[in-house]
């Protein structure tokens, strides 16, 4: 049988630095290949080479037999390729329909088509929404259903599922199952193993540009697999040295240890209405709940992105709540979007002007200041990267997430809200975050934490509060955290 996907001896390198070191890849029809590895392993690089947005160095691609040295992004297209990126590249200021339908035919047939794969993955988007509305997990659809309205036989998902709830994850998956009795061909780029195990017939793990691992999924356990993806020489967690590296610039705390950090008094917003709730110092509270539940509405007015409709705010003794984002920032509340390229980061700015973009102006500009920063968190986060003064955009995603978190340590947070933390991050380094969490609520700040992720409070949060349809519907201490009871308060219901 002929594969779809045929690569040998694939090599890449960027400004010297080897990338992808002789790769071999098989994707056939009617399979879904799972592609795991850590951060900056060369996953994304490898299906862009795929997709025609970059060029290999060396190496042979085979598409359906055909040999191609390089492929361009409108050749892939053409031959049935699409790639939906792991960050959603939309068209913020047209509608929903034209970034799905972008450059294909307006016609009654297409309609009818984009009618039906809505119905088929359940899906309620409103189609005359302008982009730039939507949720990060919409966004995510839209970008899927592109892929899917153009027919493609070879589809490659970059982390599809990360900011997805279980339940639009599992109407992913059976779409999923669809396209593969059509035929189709599925990468799968993930580092959640459960939903490898479930979806996935093969597996193979890259670290450090090369495939270490490739098989039926079957052949390996977690164990095997998780060790495929950590370099030899990593320690698990964060060492004693790690933890002085992040130390904080100084305590803020100004109010008794059992004066509460954040209070919050029937704060209502855009997307929620009445919140209550107190977070103390040393403390990490997970906020959980559905996509379009309110948390990040919520998280945002915290830190004056939007407007709020009534209700107080109080930072320790202080009423901020007609306070401007850099008053609130000055006063030690941090907060790190869940949208990284869209929010967060300056893509084409080094990484050391990133990391020190909260602090104050006239701290900019001063290299050797900067360039001793970056090398802190370098140490202490584990970020691979050339330089201080290596552009952001060239990092792979979880190291750009780990320059945000950086720079969110940095502002020397009194309160530091995360939303979404670990999106995009490989196991590995996803127990480095859960270790800096607990690090820097040990230095006496307080942290709230969102995630669609539920599995992530157990073990994490002190407590967790869930909400639902933009109220809070309970609170669950640590010893009643569980996943059964999130879900359960999530859908409206009682733990």
């Amino acid at each position: 049988m002929t594969a779809l996907i045929e690569a040998r001896g694939i090599h890449k390198q960027f400004s010297g630095v080897p990338v992808l070191k002789d790769i071999d890849f098989t994707l056939q029809a009617g399979q879904v290949h799972a592609l795991m590895g850590g951060n900056g392993a060369g996953k994304s690089t490898l299906m862009k080479i795929v997709a025609g947005v970059e060029t290999p160095d060396r190496g042979e691609l085979y598409i359906a037999g055909r040999p191609f040295a390089r492929l361009k992004p409108v050749q892939a297209h053409q031959l049935g390729i699409y790639l939906v990126p792991q960050e959603p590249m939309l068209f913020p200021n047209l509608s929903v329909r034209e970034n799905i339908l972008f450059r294909l035919p307006r016609n009654n047939a297409t309609a009818q088509r984009l009618a039906d794969k809505l119905e088929q993955l359940q899906c309620q988007l409103n189609l005359d929404a302008a982009a730039s509305t939507l949720e990060v997990a919409d966004q995510q659809m839209v970008e899927i259903l592109r892929g899917l309205m153009r027919e493609a036989t070879i589809l490659i998902l970059d982390e599809p599922t990360a900011s997805l709830t279980p339940g639009e994850t599992e109407r992913l998956f059976r779409q999923i199952r669809a396209l593969q009795a059509l035929g189709v061909g599925i990468v799968f780029i993930s580092h959640k193993l459960p939903e490898i195990r479930q979806l996935a017939s093969h597996v193979s793990v890259m670290r450090d540009g090369a495939v270490v691992l490739s098989g039926e999924t079957a052949q390996f356990d977690d164990r095997a697999l998780i060790a495929a993806m950590t370099p030899v020489s990593r320690e698990q967690g964060l060492t004693d040295t790690q933890k002085l590296w992040l130390a904080l610039p100084g305590n803020r705390r100004t109010q008794a240890k059992d004066f509460p950090v954040l209070r919050v008094e029937n704060l209502t917003g855009e997307g929620f209405i009445d919140l209550n709730l107190e977070i103390y110092a040393g403390e990490i509270v997970g906020l959980a709940g559905l996509v379009g539940s309110g948390r990040t509405e919520f998280a945002e007015t915290l830190y004056g992105l939007r407007p709020q409709r009534a209700g107080r705010i109080w930072l320790e003794n202080q009423q901020i709540d007609g306070d401007p984002v850099s008053a609130r920032l000055n006063k030690g509340l941090v907060y790190l979007p869940e949208d990284r390229q869209v929010s967060g980061l300056f893509l084409d700015a080094p990484v050391r002007w990133n990391t020190v973009a909260l602090n104050e102006p006239s701290l900019w500009q001063q290299k050797s200041r900067e360039a001793a920063v970056v090398e802190r968190y370098h140490r202490a986060l584990g970020i691979k990267l050339n330089g201080p003064d290596q552009t952001v955009r060239t990092l792979s995603g979880g190291n750009q997430q780990k320059v945000l978190l950086a720079r969110c340590l940095e502002a020397n947070p009194l309160l530091l809200i995360v939303d979404e933390p670990t999106r995009g991050v490989d196991v590995s380094a996803r127990a480095d975050i859960y270790q800096l969490l607990k690090s820097v609520a040990a230095q006496n700040v307080a942290v709230l934490m969102i995630s669609s992720d539920m599995d992530e409070f157990p073990g994490l949060a002190d407590r967790v509060l869930v909400m639902h349809q933009g109220m809070l519907n309970g609170e669950l201490p640590r010893h009643a955290v569980s996943l059964e009871r999130m879900m359960a308060l999530a859908f409206g219901g009682q733990a």
